[in-house]
């Protein structure tokens, strides 16, 4: 299975976590969603008084310096790690 397969499935997977992972999680998937599939930030910042994508602009913006590869591979490895840490806690 090439990155890109192993992305989009991730992609889906992502979608089975529970609401109980942290905002910083789930800003972190979204910028590296982001980087992955469109690239580099194309917009300016949103306002102040648009704070939800505020937020996601910024964590967009920080993972800028990625490649389309490296993004995908975090990308992988966040969902991954979330999955198991969302296994764990529904066994105990």
């Amino acid at each position: 299975m090439g990155l890109q397969e192993e992305f989009e499935e991730f992609a889906e997977k992502a979608k089975t976590l529970p609401d109980t992972i942290s905002n910083e999680d789930k800003l972190l998937l979204y910028g590296l969603y982001k980087q992955a599939t469109v690239g580099p930030v194309t917009t300016g910042r949103p306002g102040i008084f648009n704070l939800k994508d505020r937020y996601k602009w910024d964590a967009w913006k920080a993972v800028e310096g990625k490649s389309k590869e490296e993004a995908m591979a975090d990308y992988i490895t966040k969902v991954k790690q979330l999955l198991e840490e969302a296994s764990a806690a529904s066994t105990s």
